[in-house]
């Protein structure tokens, strides 16, 4: 058996819109079967920012009474729909191209979140587009919740909680003895909480994709989680004349660059915090943090920015 290898594809993977969507999964697809074919036993987790912030504005114009308001939970799952959807076409065409028999599905997936994380009282999380400054003033104003994002503007925000467990795991471990791929945990996956005994109940809010991964590759016992991004490797001083690039990392040495600000909050922060989360649970375990066309290199140790103890 292959190593197992949790893939976390960023938002520039899926394009900002429909037509686009369909044209980067193709690309996507490539690279995700050149690791198959390389024997590696993949599963992919993809995000959702822009689309599902576009669900949600569509949602509230369509709605007609309070009534009619579909929470943030079932837009999450709207956007693992149509999302996994053209994921899963595009790799089961790419696969059988290569004459290879492996069966591809999309899990509707539910993210386990604490309803008391603090969070809740301190929304973070940018979802859909950009306003510029005076837009997301007027916003304010209408009692929306917006903060600038990593200098490229001015979104809305929600809450975005850690998660404590991944429900359907078990069905995506399954796939994986099968000889299957999973889509699976698509936007960070649908946040419930528990609600008495059996209950699950949908939260408003969304679940950072990085950190649902690295809960997902520790449930699977990953050999690495790879978060896949714009950039080939993780920098300090990103963007100044004394930029520099980097190939490994220890927990350590990354809580050093972060607690000396060097990575964006609403950008490379939370990729490298997901990989430290998942490099401490147990001695070994590896992310990796590199561009979706590098990855085959990237695990082959040629590039990327390797996270470990």
């Amino acid at each position: 058996m292959g190593k197992r290898v949790v893939l976390a594809l960023g938002g520039n993977a899926l394009g900002d819109n429909l037509a686009e969507q369909m044209l980067a999964v193709r690309d996507a697809a490539s690279a995700l079967v050149d690791l198959v074919e390389e024997g590696y036993e993949i599963v992919i987790v993809h995000g959702n920012g822009p689309q599902v912030g576009m669900i949600n504005l569509a949602m509230e114009a369509a709605a007609k009474t309070p009534e009619d308001y579909i929470p943030m939970a079932t837009c999450v799952a709207m956007s693992q729909g149509y999302i996994g959807y053209d994921i899963q076409n595009a790799l089961r065409e790419e696969l059988l191209k290569r004459g290879i028999n492996k069966p591809v599905a999309t899990i509707i997936t539910q993210t386990l979140v604490d309803d008391k994380d603090p969070a809740f009282s301190n929304p973070t999380k940018p979802i859909g587009g950009f306003f510029s400054k005076e837009e997301a003033e007027k916003l304010r104003a209408q009692g929306e919740a917006v903060m600038e994002d990593a200098g490229r503007g001015w979104r809305r925000v929600i809450a975005s909680p850690k998660p404590i467990g991944i429900v359907e795991y078990e069905i995506i471990e399954s796939m994986l003895k099968m000889g299957q791929i999973p889509v699976t945990v698509g936007g960070g996956g649908i946040p419930v909480a528990k609600d008495g005994e059996y209950r699950l109940c949908g939260m408003s809010a969304v679940v950072d994709k990085d950190f649902a991964s690295a809960k997902l590759a520790e449930l699977l016992d990953a050999d690495m989680l790879v978060i896949l991004t714009a950039v080939e490797k993780v920098a300090i001083n990103f963007g100044k004349s004394n930029e520099e690039w980097l190939s490994a990392l220890t927990i350590e040495q990354a809580k050093a660059y972060i607690a000396e600000e060097h990575f964006a909050k609403g950008s490379m922060l939370p990729k490298v915090e997901a990989a430290m989360a998942f490099a401490q649970t147990k001695p070994g375990r590896k992310a990796l943090i590199t561009l979706l066309s590098k990855a085959k290199d990237g695990l082959a140790g040629k590039t990327g920015t390797v996270i470990s103890q």
